[in-house]
C-alpha cells in the first residue's frame, strides 16, 4: 500500500514552504500527497497567499488556502496524485491522526516576520513528540526544495543501536542520490583523567575509540548504494549535529518509543526542532 506523504497547511508562509518541499517528497517516494488544513488552527497569511489569491488576507477561505497549497504542489510535479482536506479540529488531533496512515508528516516551523524560522510552533513540536510516523519539520536556510539540494548530503545522528532513524536515512540517500554523514558523537567525561588506571594518558582515546566501534555497529548492515561517510566527533550531540546541519539538505535523528512518562522527545531532538540550520526528520524507534 502507497502509504501517502501529509502535510499540513494553515495559510501561514512556513506551511506553504513546507507544501512545496512535500511535494518533491512524495514525488521522490511516488506515493500520493494529501493536503491537510484544521479550521481552528490560527491564521497568519503571509505575503505569498494573498498575492497568490489577490485577495486581502481577511478574505481568505479555507478552500483558497487549499487552492493554493495544491497549486504549489502541482507547480513542479503536474502528475502528482494530490488529495485535499479541511476539518473543523484541533491541528495536532488531525495531524497525529493521518499519521497513523502514513510513510510521513510535513509541517512548517510557526512564528511571524523574521522570527518564522527561529520559533517552533506547539503544533509542530506535538506532532514530531507523539506521531506513529517520521516527522519532517521544515526549517532553516533551504530552497524549499527535498529534491537537488544545495548541500548534496544528508546527515544522520546515530546513537548506540541501529535504529529507524538509521534506515529512513539509507532510503532518503538513495532516493536523492546524496551523500549521507553518519555522525556519532562521543565525550570524555570530566572525571577521566590521567590519574585513572586505566586511562593513564589517553582518556580521550579510548572514549573516541569506543565511539567508532558504537558508529560501526550501528552501521553494520549498509546498503552497498548508499555512499556513506563515517564521523566520529567530540563533543555534546546537540551542537555537533547543529554545526553538521548547516551544511546538510536534511538532518534525520531518532526517536524512542514511548516510556513510563508517555511520549518524550529528546534533548538533541528539541534542540535540533528549534534551531537546525536545515530541515529536520524525527522518526519514531519501531524496534
Amino acid at each position: 500500500m502507497n502509504r501517502p506523504v501529509i502535510v499540513g497547511v494553515d495559510g501561514s508562509e512556513p506551511s506553504l514552504r513546507a507544501v512545496d518541499w512535500a511535494a518533491d517528497h512524495a514525488a521522490l517516494h511516488e506515493v500520493p500527497l494529501r493536503i491537510v488544513h484544521a479550521y481552528r488552527w490560527d491564521r497568519y497569511e503571509g505575503a505569498s497567499l494573498t498575492r497568490e489569491l489577490g485577495t486581502p488576507s481577511g478574505r481568505v477561505t479555507s478552500d483558497d488556502i487549499l487552492a493554493v497549497a495544491t497549486g504549489r504542489a502541482r507547480r513542479h510535479h503536474p502528475d502528482l496524485g494530490v488529495t485535499t482536506e479541511a476539518l473543523a479540529e484541533e491541528p495536532e488531533y488531525v495531524l497525529l491522526r493521518e499519521a497513523r496512515t502514513a510513510s510521513a508528516v510535513i509541517v512548517g516551523t510557526r512564528g511571524r516576520g523574521e522570527l518564522a524560522d527561529l520559533l517552533l510552533g506547539s503544533v509542530s513540536l506535538a506532532v514530531a513528540t507523539m506521531a506513529a510516523c517520521p516527522v519532517i519539520v521544515i526549517r532553516g536556510n533551504h530552497h524549499n526544495r527535498a529534491a537537488g539540494g544545495r548541500h548534496g548530503r544528508l546527515v544522520v545522528g546515530v546513537a548506540d543501536a541501529p535504529t529507524a532513524a538509521v534506515r529512513f536515512a539509507y532510503e532518503e540517500a538513495r532516493r536523492r542520490g546524496t551523500a549521507l554523514d553518519a555522525v556519532r558523537a562521543w565525550r570524555c567525561p570530566t572525571h577521566d583523567t590521567v590519574d585513572h588506571p586505566l586511562l593513564a594518558g589517553t582518556p580521550e582515546r579510548v572514549h573516541e575509540e569506543r565511539a567508532v566501534k558504537e558508529l560501526e555497529a550501528a552501521l553494520a548492515d549498509a546498503p552497498a548504494d548508499v555512499r556513506l561517510h563515517r564521523h566520529t566527533v567530540e563533543g555534546p550531540a546537540r551542537r555537533v549535529l547543529l554545526t553538521a546541519s548547516q551544511e546538510a539538505d536534511l538532518l534525520v535523528v531518532g526517536r524512542r518509543r514511548p516510556g513510563q512518562y508517555g511520549h518524550r522527545l529528546g534533548r538533541v531532538a528539541h534542540t535540533l526542532l528549534h534551531h537546525s540550520a536545515c530541515p529536520v526528520a524525527v522518526v519514531p524507534d519501531t524496534a
